[in-house]
Protein backbone atom coordinates (compact mmCIF):
# COMPACT_ATOMS: atom_id res chain seq x y z
CA UNK A 1 0.00 0.00 0.00
CA UNK A 2 2.74 2.21 0.84
CA UNK A 3 4.31 1.68 -2.24
CA UNK A 4 1.07 2.85 -4.63
CA UNK A 5 0.58 5.91 -2.34
CA UNK A 6 4.36 6.73 -3.05
CA UNK A 7 3.57 6.33 -7.01
CA UNK A 8 0.27 8.14 -6.93
CA UNK A 9 1.44 11.41 -5.03
CA UNK A 10 4.26 12.29 -7.41
CA UNK A 11 1.60 11.27 -10.55
CA UNK A 12 -0.66 13.84 -8.43
CA UNK A 13 1.74 16.30 -8.32
CA UNK A 14 2.93 16.06 -11.94
CA UNK A 15 -1.01 16.57 -12.86
CA UNK A 16 -1.73 19.44 -11.09
CA UNK A 17 1.38 20.86 -12.62
CA UNK A 18 0.25 19.95 -16.34
CA UNK A 19 -3.22 20.46 -15.48
CA UNK A 20 -4.89 24.14 -16.97
CA UNK A 21 -4.62 26.44 -14.06
CA UNK A 22 -8.53 28.35 -13.91
CA UNK A 23 -8.20 32.35 -14.43
CA UNK A 24 -10.40 34.20 -12.41
CA UNK A 25 -13.19 35.99 -14.90
CA UNK A 26 -12.38 39.41 -15.86
CA UNK A 27 -9.12 39.39 -13.78
CA UNK A 28 -6.56 40.37 -16.53
CA UNK A 29 -9.49 42.69 -18.49
CA UNK A 30 -9.56 44.96 -15.53
CA UNK A 31 -6.34 45.30 -15.23
CA UNK A 32 -5.72 46.63 -18.35
CA UNK A 33 -9.13 48.28 -18.88
CA UNK A 34 -8.95 52.92 -18.02
CA UNK A 35 -11.54 53.48 -15.35
CA UNK A 36 -14.72 55.90 -15.79
CA UNK A 37 -12.62 58.42 -13.93
CA UNK A 38 -9.79 58.82 -16.02
CA UNK A 39 -12.32 59.19 -18.61
CA UNK A 40 -13.89 61.46 -16.89
CA UNK A 41 -10.97 63.86 -16.36
CA UNK A 42 -10.41 63.26 -19.97
CA UNK A 43 -13.61 64.27 -21.61
CA UNK A 44 -13.13 67.13 -18.98
CA UNK A 45 -9.25 68.78 -20.26
CA UNK A 46 -10.66 67.92 -24.32
CA UNK A 47 -13.14 70.03 -23.40
CA UNK A 48 -12.10 73.13 -21.47
CA UNK A 49 -9.18 72.99 -24.32
CA UNK A 50 -11.46 72.99 -27.24
CA UNK A 51 -14.42 75.67 -25.94
CA UNK A 52 -12.21 78.93 -26.88
CA UNK A 53 -11.51 77.85 -30.21
CA UNK A 54 -15.65 76.63 -30.49
CA UNK A 55 -16.54 79.94 -28.94
CA UNK A 56 -14.43 82.05 -31.24
CA UNK A 57 -16.05 80.15 -34.14
CA UNK A 58 -19.30 81.11 -32.47
CA UNK A 59 -18.72 85.00 -32.70
CA UNK A 60 -17.49 84.67 -36.07
CA UNK A 61 -20.75 82.68 -37.10
CA UNK A 62 -22.90 85.07 -35.35
CA UNK A 63 -21.24 88.00 -35.08
CA UNK A 64 -20.43 90.86 -32.09
CA UNK A 65 -23.61 90.68 -30.57
CA UNK A 66 -22.43 86.86 -29.30
CA UNK A 67 -20.48 88.45 -26.93
CA UNK A 68 -22.86 90.62 -25.06
CA UNK A 69 -25.96 88.39 -25.12
CA UNK A 70 -27.52 87.47 -22.28
CA UNK A 71 -27.48 84.42 -21.59
CA UNK A 72 -24.41 83.50 -23.50
CA UNK A 73 -24.61 82.08 -27.18
CA UNK A 74 -23.46 78.71 -27.25
CA UNK A 75 -24.58 77.50 -30.58
CA UNK A 76 -22.84 78.64 -33.83
CA UNK A 77 -25.13 80.58 -36.78
CA UNK A 78 -25.07 81.34 -40.08
CA UNK A 79 -23.02 84.14 -40.88
CA UNK A 80 -19.39 82.68 -40.98
CA UNK A 81 -18.90 82.53 -44.93
CA UNK A 82 -19.79 86.21 -45.02
CA UNK A 83 -17.87 87.09 -42.31
CA UNK A 84 -14.56 84.92 -43.56
CA UNK A 85 -15.55 87.08 -47.08
CA UNK A 86 -15.32 90.14 -45.11
CA UNK A 87 -12.01 88.73 -43.84
CA UNK A 88 -10.65 88.10 -46.98
CA UNK A 89 -11.93 91.57 -48.50
CA UNK A 90 -10.36 93.63 -45.41
CA UNK A 91 -6.82 92.06 -45.95
CA UNK A 92 -4.52 89.92 -48.06
CA UNK A 93 -5.68 87.33 -46.10
CA UNK A 94 -4.35 84.54 -48.00
CA UNK A 95 -1.37 85.74 -49.36
CA UNK A 96 -0.44 85.64 -45.62
CA UNK A 97 -1.31 82.33 -45.55
CA UNK A 98 1.05 80.99 -48.16
CA UNK A 99 3.97 83.46 -46.60
CA UNK A 100 3.17 81.39 -43.32
CA UNK A 101 3.16 78.15 -45.09
CA UNK A 102 6.25 78.52 -46.49
CA UNK A 103 8.16 80.53 -43.54
CA UNK A 104 7.36 77.45 -41.02
CA UNK A 105 7.79 74.63 -43.43
CA UNK A 106 11.44 75.86 -44.18
CA UNK A 107 12.29 76.78 -41.01
CA UNK A 108 10.70 73.27 -39.75
CA UNK A 109 12.35 70.99 -42.36
CA UNK A 110 16.14 72.49 -41.88
CA UNK A 111 15.88 73.43 -38.42
CA UNK A 112 14.95 69.13 -37.86
CA UNK A 113 18.01 68.70 -39.91
CA UNK A 114 20.67 71.14 -38.31
CA UNK A 115 19.84 70.20 -34.86
CA UNK A 116 19.76 66.25 -35.55
CA UNK A 117 23.68 67.33 -37.22
CA UNK A 118 24.02 68.92 -33.88
CA UNK A 119 23.06 66.35 -31.73
CA UNK A 120 24.42 63.84 -33.61
CA UNK A 121 27.94 65.57 -33.22
CA UNK A 122 27.45 66.22 -29.53
CA UNK A 123 26.14 62.59 -28.87
CA UNK A 124 28.57 60.59 -30.50
CA UNK A 125 32.21 62.11 -32.24
CA UNK A 126 34.85 62.98 -29.62
CA UNK A 127 36.37 66.66 -30.22
CA UNK A 128 37.88 69.11 -27.52
CA UNK A 129 35.34 71.57 -25.85
CA UNK A 130 32.68 69.09 -26.63
CA UNK A 131 30.80 69.19 -23.26
CA UNK A 132 31.96 73.00 -22.48
CA UNK A 133 29.78 73.86 -25.92
CA UNK A 134 27.11 71.64 -25.31
CA UNK A 135 26.93 73.52 -21.84
CA UNK A 136 27.25 77.07 -23.78
CA UNK A 137 24.06 75.87 -25.83
CA UNK A 138 22.18 74.65 -22.84
CA UNK A 139 22.82 77.95 -21.07
CA UNK A 140 20.84 79.74 -24.13
CA UNK A 141 17.98 78.31 -23.45
CA UNK A 142 17.98 80.76 -19.96
CA UNK A 143 18.36 83.88 -22.06
CA UNK A 144 14.64 85.35 -23.11
CA UNK A 145 13.93 85.81 -26.33
CA UNK A 146 13.45 89.63 -25.84
CA UNK A 147 16.96 90.00 -25.04
CA UNK A 148 18.56 88.97 -28.41
CA UNK A 149 15.90 91.06 -30.88
CA UNK A 150 18.16 94.24 -30.85
CA UNK A 151 21.34 92.18 -32.13
CA UNK A 152 19.97 90.27 -34.28
CA UNK A 153 17.74 93.36 -35.91
CA UNK A 154 21.45 94.51 -35.93
CA UNK A 155 22.36 91.78 -38.28
CA UNK A 156 19.62 91.24 -40.17
CA UNK A 157 20.16 95.13 -41.10
CA UNK A 158 24.05 95.12 -41.81
CA UNK A 159 22.94 92.13 -44.19
CA UNK A 160 20.39 94.03 -46.03
CA UNK A 161 17.58 91.62 -45.26
CA UNK A 162 14.97 93.90 -43.25
CA UNK A 163 11.29 93.33 -45.01
CA UNK A 164 12.24 90.11 -46.79
CA UNK A 165 11.39 86.46 -45.83
CA UNK A 166 14.74 85.56 -45.14
CA UNK A 167 15.26 87.82 -42.23
CA UNK A 168 12.54 85.52 -40.68
CA UNK A 169 13.78 82.20 -41.63
CA UNK A 170 17.28 82.27 -41.53
CA UNK A 171 17.39 83.20 -37.87
CA UNK A 172 14.76 80.24 -36.57
CA UNK A 173 17.28 77.67 -38.48
CA UNK A 174 18.70 76.28 -35.60
CA UNK A 175 17.37 76.12 -31.58
CA UNK A 176 19.14 75.15 -28.36
CA UNK A 177 16.00 73.43 -27.29
CA UNK A 178 15.78 71.48 -30.79
CA UNK A 179 20.04 70.47 -30.32
CA UNK A 180 19.51 69.69 -26.93
CA UNK A 181 16.08 67.05 -27.82
CA UNK A 182 18.26 65.34 -31.21
CA UNK A 183 21.50 64.91 -28.92
CA UNK A 184 19.46 63.23 -26.35
CA UNK A 185 17.72 61.05 -28.73
CA UNK A 186 21.00 60.13 -30.25
CA UNK A 187 22.49 59.68 -27.36
CA UNK A 188 19.79 56.76 -26.23
CA UNK A 189 19.46 55.16 -29.73
CA UNK A 190 22.52 55.24 -31.82
CA UNK A 191 24.22 52.26 -30.82
CA UNK A 192 28.17 52.92 -30.72
CA UNK A 193 29.10 48.89 -31.83
CA UNK A 194 26.63 49.68 -34.95
CA UNK A 195 29.08 52.91 -35.55
CA UNK A 196 31.93 51.44 -35.10
CA UNK A 197 31.47 48.70 -37.37
CA UNK A 198 30.37 51.40 -40.18
CA UNK A 199 33.90 53.12 -39.67
CA UNK A 200 35.16 49.46 -40.19
CA UNK A 201 33.52 49.32 -43.61
CA UNK A 202 34.97 52.85 -44.73
CA UNK A 203 32.24 55.02 -43.80
CA UNK A 204 32.47 58.58 -42.46
CA UNK A 205 30.79 60.82 -39.89
CA UNK A 206 28.48 62.25 -42.68
CA UNK A 207 27.76 58.82 -43.94
CA UNK A 208 27.25 57.22 -40.60
CA UNK A 209 24.95 60.01 -39.58
CA UNK A 210 23.23 60.20 -43.11
CA UNK A 211 22.33 56.36 -43.71
CA UNK A 212 22.28 55.02 -39.73
CA UNK A 213 21.57 57.83 -37.21
CA UNK A 214 19.26 60.10 -38.98
CA UNK A 215 16.90 56.57 -39.98
CA UNK A 216 16.81 55.97 -36.59
CA UNK A 217 16.02 58.90 -34.93
CA UNK A 218 13.37 60.13 -38.16
CA UNK A 219 10.58 59.90 -35.51
CA UNK A 220 12.23 62.41 -33.45
CA UNK A 221 13.13 64.99 -35.98
CA UNK A 222 9.58 64.70 -37.34
CA UNK A 223 8.20 66.00 -33.64
CA UNK A 224 10.99 68.36 -33.71
CA UNK A 225 9.76 69.54 -36.96
CA UNK A 226 5.96 69.90 -35.86
CA UNK A 227 6.81 71.81 -32.79
CA UNK A 228 8.75 74.30 -34.77
CA UNK A 229 6.26 74.29 -37.23
CA UNK A 230 3.91 75.44 -34.82
CA UNK A 231 5.85 78.23 -33.04
CA UNK A 232 6.81 79.72 -36.00
CA UNK A 233 3.23 79.49 -37.38
CA UNK A 234 1.89 81.39 -34.19
CA UNK A 235 5.10 83.82 -34.11
CA UNK A 236 4.07 87.43 -34.02
CA UNK A 237 6.79 89.63 -32.43
CA UNK A 238 9.72 89.34 -35.09
CA UNK A 239 7.64 88.90 -38.41
CA UNK A 240 6.22 92.69 -36.75
CA UNK A 241 9.53 93.88 -36.48
CA UNK A 242 11.45 93.22 -40.15
CA UNK A 243 8.23 92.96 -42.18
CA UNK A 244 7.35 96.15 -43.62
CA UNK A 245 5.35 95.61 -46.91
CA UNK A 246 1.90 93.93 -46.59
CA UNK A 247 2.30 91.20 -49.65
CA UNK A 248 5.22 90.04 -46.90
CA UNK A 249 3.07 89.81 -43.77
CA UNK A 250 2.69 86.16 -42.15
CA UNK A 251 -0.77 85.55 -40.81
CA UNK A 252 -0.27 86.90 -37.60
CA UNK A 253 0.58 90.14 -38.82
CA UNK A 254 -2.56 90.14 -40.81
CA UNK A 255 -5.15 89.46 -37.94
CA UNK A 256 -3.55 92.48 -36.10
CA UNK A 257 -4.53 94.56 -39.09
CA UNK A 258 -8.18 93.56 -39.32
CA UNK A 259 -8.20 95.91 -36.08
CA UNK A 260 -9.17 99.39 -36.39
CA UNK A 261 -7.07 102.10 -34.51
CA UNK A 262 -10.24 102.70 -31.73
CA UNK A 263 -12.56 100.23 -32.77
CA UNK A 264 -12.37 96.19 -32.63
CA UNK A 265 -14.78 94.19 -35.08
CA UNK A 266 -14.72 90.96 -32.86
CA UNK A 267 -16.37 88.96 -35.61
CA UNK A 268 -13.79 89.84 -38.02
CA UNK A 269 -11.03 89.65 -35.79
CA UNK A 270 -12.54 86.05 -34.84
CA UNK A 271 -13.48 85.24 -37.88
CA UNK A 272 -9.72 85.50 -39.28
CA UNK A 273 -8.03 83.57 -36.10
CA UNK A 274 -10.27 80.76 -36.65
CA UNK A 275 -9.04 80.72 -40.48
CA UNK A 276 -5.78 81.04 -39.45
CA UNK A 277 -5.95 78.50 -36.42
CA UNK A 278 -7.75 76.03 -38.75
CA UNK A 279 -4.33 74.96 -40.73
CA UNK A 280 -2.59 74.09 -37.39
CA UNK A 281 -5.74 71.59 -36.83
CA UNK A 282 -5.68 69.78 -40.10
CA UNK A 283 -2.05 69.31 -39.58
CA UNK A 284 -2.30 67.93 -36.09
CA UNK A 285 -5.31 65.86 -37.38
CA UNK A 286 -3.20 63.92 -39.86
CA UNK A 287 -0.32 63.85 -37.81
CA UNK A 288 -1.03 63.66 -34.17
CA UNK A 289 -0.86 59.99 -34.22
CA UNK A 290 2.14 59.86 -35.49
CA UNK A 291 3.75 62.60 -33.16
CA UNK A 292 2.44 61.27 -30.25
CA UNK A 293 4.39 57.78 -31.84
CA UNK A 294 7.38 59.77 -32.06
CA UNK A 295 7.23 61.30 -28.25
CA UNK A 296 6.77 57.98 -27.07
CA UNK A 297 9.40 56.13 -29.11
CA UNK A 298 11.81 58.52 -27.47
CA UNK A 299 10.40 58.19 -23.79
CA UNK A 300 11.15 54.14 -23.68
CA UNK A 301 14.45 54.17 -24.76
CA UNK A 302 17.49 54.17 -22.99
Amino acid sequence: MSDVIDQAVPQAGQEALTRPQKRRPGRGARAGRVSWPVYLMLIIAVLVSVFPLYYMFVIASVGASAVTSIPPRLYPGLNFFEIAGKVFDTVPFFQSLLNSVIVSLSIAVIASLLCALAGFAFAKLQFPGRNALFLIVLLTMTVPAQLSVIPQYLIISWLDWVDTLQAIIVPGLASAFGIFWMRQHMATTLNDELMQAARIDGANSWQIFWRIGFPVVRPAAFVLGLITFTAVWNDFMWPFIVLKSPELFTVQIVLKQLQANRTIDLALTMGGSFMATLPLLIVFFFVGRRMVAGIMDGAFKG
